[in-house]
């Protein structure tokens, strides 16, 4: 789950690390008041969106008058903002954050990752910090400093200052940097975080060290120890159809390709995306319906493939341990007789009940392409199409 540089900077603010004032504004005149509330001769207008490079894609701007946050906020408002991260579609900018003027002297970068080689929480910064950060990071990797944070100890201080001195921070702030670093992995750790990035970390010129970028993601996994950040979702930033199978418990994610994949297990439903490459093919999404699916999830998962309009053939394949094959075959039936299914249908199942769950598709009157294996399933979804 990814929350709003706002919501993000809310929670910084908790834990003590030092922004720049601001307030969210979801209208023009709202954006209007929080310049007014702010005071000073220059603003920032930031779009808020899930989704990096918003300062290229011209998502972040300064006003110099109240005027002029107007005239931006009733630009951005509604916007569709294309960044590299966001894709050629973009992403609609339906909140912004006015935020006071800071004096940069110096840009930094600062980030807390999960190092899944090392299973520890890395701390890494780099005195390059800014819109260019990626290019930094594959040029001149040397210029990005890391250290691995042992769990029982957390981040000590030694550490900490170490990292500040490398990445350039004078002296006299490095107690201010190693204090922010700190609290940065205590945000980390007591949220369930997967990642916090602040890019710029800035040194401003009247000697503070402050966050101006507030980037979260947390662990889904650990969300219910934490109603308060759940609260924070922004629904408008996801996917609809990933929205709808996180109702269900559906672990979905849409992809480009035509060919809908339904599958229990995680490995087993990136092979078959992988065969289905193999074979010429492009997977329209991952989609893991679990081990422990019932008729009603299965269906369910049936009809939010079939909701993409880009799915040409759907490819089930299951393989019956936890999950019964005569529970999945149900599940598909029902969804399958709902939605008037229109579209080839195959279908490899093994393991538990599976004559069961034959029979019962070829009891149906549904139009079932069955596959002896995974390598014939992809091959004959990739053939009913062309």
């Amino acid at each position: 789950m990814n929350i709003h540089e706002y919501q993000g900077k809310e929670l910084f603010r908790k834990y003590g690390v030092a922004t720049p004032r601001g307030f969210p504004a979801f209208s023009v005149e709202e954006a209007v008041a929080a310049a007014k509330k702010l005071g000073g001769p220059v603003w920032v207008v930031k779009a808020q969106i899930h989704a990096g490079g918003r300062g290229k894609g011209g998502g972040v701007k300064l006003a110099r008058s109240v005027d002029e946050v107007r005239s931006l906020a009733t630009k951005m408002l509604g916007m569709t903002l294309v960044t590299h991260q966001t894709g050629p579609q973009g992403r609609v900018v339906r909140r912004l954050l006015i935020e006071e003027g800071a004096d940069i002297r110096k840009e930094l970068y600062a980030a807390l990752v999960v190092d899944r080689v090392l299973q520890r929480v890395v701390l890494m910064a780099s005195s390059e910090g800014g819109m260019d950060i990626e290019e930094v990071a594959a040029r001149t990797p040397e210029r990005i400093h890391k250290v691995a944070i042992d769990p029982m100890k957390g981040l000590e201080d030694a550490q900490a200052e170490d990292i500040a001195t490398k990445i350039g921070v004078a002296a006299n702030l490095v107690p201010q940097a190693r204090d922010l670093f700190k609290s940065l992995y205590k945000c980390f750790d007591e949220c369930d975080c997967s990642l916090v990035e602040v890019n710029p970390l800035i040194v401003t010129g009247d000697g503070r060290v402050v966050a101006l970028d507030a980037k979260l993601n947390f662990d889904d996994n650990a969300l219910f120890r934490h109603p308060d950040i759940v609260a924070m979702r922004d629904l408008d930033e996801e996917d609809p159809a990933e929205v709808e199978a996180s109702k269900f418990d559906l672990n979905y994610i849409q992809l480009d390709g035509d060919i809908g994949c339904l599958v229990n297990g995680a490995g087993l439903a990136m092979a078959t995306m992988d065969t289905i490459k193999l074979f010429g093919g492009n997977p329209a999404n991952f989609l893991d319906v679990g081990g422990g699916a019932n008729s009603q999830k299965v269906a369910a998962a049936f009809r939010i493939l079939l909701a993409d309009d880009r799915v040409k053939a759907v490819l089930i394949n299951i393989f019956g341990g936890i999950m019964l094959c005569d529970v999945l075959a149900q599940g598909v039936v029902d969804a399958a007789r709902e939605v008037k299914l229109s579209i080839p249908l195959v279908v490899r199942m093994e393991g538990t009940n599976v004559d069961k769950g034959k029979q019962i598709l070829k009891d149906s009157g549904i139009a079932v392409i069955p596959a002896a294996d995974m390598s014939d399933a992809a091959r004959r979804a990739v053939e009913a199409i062309r």
